[in-house]
């Protein structure tokens, strides 16, 4: 009967959280949008085509790194719980029977009551430094996120960007088979020399070399992806199709106003700022370690021995005085302290590499935006020079060498403006990363435009910011 009360008890405890430790914890990795907790991950793949949304959703829920940080997290939740444990009393329960010759028994039962009363801090120590971990572990599990989030971004945008670039080496590879085929039309009859045919033959080729290698950079780029979202790099992911040009973001705000920020909210300095504290705590605890302790203790006990029954019961007040340990406590002491100072210089370190990673963000980010409006400057003025240079020479007015220059700038224009849209919608993340305000806020105002179909366009779309829920989303246009 007492095995059968004892094994509910325990059962009971190793499911349950009587402290709710787990209750300060961030939510299980999962897209926020709007300040609203986003769907619960599903076991099965979105059916059609995934979105950036979708991209980031599964990467979260799916990615191996998101399930071992809240995994952690929790380890550290009931490392809480432990800490807190030790202000309660505890009781035991007590049992033992023996048969003895010739023919005798005896049987007792004991039930005994322990409780610390006092003990110069050392549990408050030690349940600061489990909390001050807590929140150094629930700060890494945000950190994490945000990686994965970043990754799922890149990932996204540069399958996009393989894919406009595939779609651009198939453009130029139909140019030139037109150049070749006007080269040798006119070759046939008469008005152009065997140069021009083998030139634009030339090109033709080279352009279908091209298309090919684009064509293998976009499977290794589908087979990262796949892998960001928690999938074998052979399974194959469709994204929808991107519409639309893009437009710079209004973001130019003062710098040091963005790394002042980045320092309250990022959230690895965060951990680095409660690991600090937990070190701290952790000395406290190790000097406390070494003096003395009060404790209550009562015990109650009932012996049957030869058919003769007694019971028993006592309470007491213990006092502890540790006065000689080998000088190991003296040594933990300054261990703990020497913690404290380390972790004190790593959050300096976590600090300046804030700031740094906010300054590069963001002059990326400038060199970015500039780089997308003048690319679509050199983009319009590669076209039209292609299709003058294209129509001279079919008119016999024009020579090969300069349809051939003119196709070869345009190929290259085209390379960068889809270099430029990725790295400005890269920067962008990156910069809100560097900020510790990646979210899915983030998301709504990126634009997925990275298709062919807009290379050319020169409509823009309307501005937007980093982030629209962000109190450092700048405000100022770039000139």
């Amino acid at each position: 009967m007492l095995l059968c009360l004892w094994s509910g008890i325990a059962a009971s405890a190793e499911t349950s959280d009587p402290f709710g430790t787990e209750a300060a914890l961030p939510l299980k990795p999962a897209l926020r949008l709007g300040g609203a907790v986003g769907d619960p991950c599903a076991e099965a793949m979105p059916q059609g085509a995934l979105n950036l949304l979708d991209v980031v959703n599964l990467a979260l829920c799916n990615n191996p790194q998101t399930r071992e940080v809240w995994a952690s997290s929790r380890v550290q939740a009931a490392q809480v719980g432990v800490s807190r444990g030790s202000y309660l009393p505890g009781l035991s329960l007590s049992a033992s029977g023996n048969r003895n010759s010739p023919g005798t028994s005896q049987r007792s039962l004991g039930l005994t009551l322990s409780y610390l009363l006092y003990d110069f801090g050392s549990r408050a120590a030690n349940e600061e430094n489990a909390r001050q971990l807590l929140a150094a572990a629930s700060a890494t599990q945000d950190s994490t996120v945000q990686a994965v989030f970043l990754a799922a971004v890149q990932a996204y945008y540069q399958t996009q960007a393989t894919q406009a670039a595939l779609d651009a080496a198939h453009e130029a590879e139909r140019a030139a088979k037109q150049s070749f085929a006007a080269a040798e039309a006119r070759y046939l009859a008469g008005s152009a020399t065997p140069a021009d045919k083998l030139q634009a033959q030339t090109s033709y080729s080279q352009a279908t070399l091209n298309r090919i290698a684009a064509d293998g950079n976009l499977k290794k780029t589908a087979g990262s992806l796949a892998n960001i979202i928690g999938l074998d790099a052979n399974r194959n992911v469709a994204l929808a199709a991107a519409n639309g040009e893009v437009l710079p973001a209004a973001f130019e705000q003062d710098v040091n106003s963005l790394i002042e920020e980045a320092k309250r909210q990022r959230p690895d300095l965060i951990a680095a700022e409660a690991q600090v504290k937990a070190a701290e705590a952790n000395a406290d605890a190790a000097r406390a370690a070494g003096k003395p302790s009060i404790s209550l203790s009562a015990s109650t006990n009932q012996l049957n021995s030869a058919g003769a029954t007694s019971r028993g019961s006592s309470l007491g007040v213990s006092l502890s005085v540790p006065l000689f340990a080998g000088y190991a406590p003296t040594y933990r002491v300054r261990a703990a302290e020497a913690q404290v100072e380390a972790q004190q210089a790593r959050t300096e370190r976590v600090r300046l590499q804030v700031a740094l990673d906010v300054w590069n963000a963001y002059q990326n980010l400038v060199t970015a935006t500039q780089s997308l409006r003048t690319s679509a400057d050199l983009l319009s003025s590669a076209t039209q020079s292609e299709r003058v240079a294209l129509g001279r020479y079919r008119a016999g007015v024009g020579n090969m060498l300069d349809v051939l220059n003119a196709q070869s700038v345009l190929a290259s224009a085209r390379q960068q403006r889809i270099q430029s849209t990725l790295d400005w919608n890269i920067g962008r993340a990156t910069l809100a990363q560097s900020m510790g305000s990646l979210g899915g806020s983030l998301l709504q105002t990126l634009s997925p435009a990275l298709s062919h179909e807009g290379i050319g366009r020169q409509g823009l779309a309307p501005r937007d910011s980093i982030s629209s829920q962000s109190p450092a989303a700048p405000e100022k246009a770039l000139p």
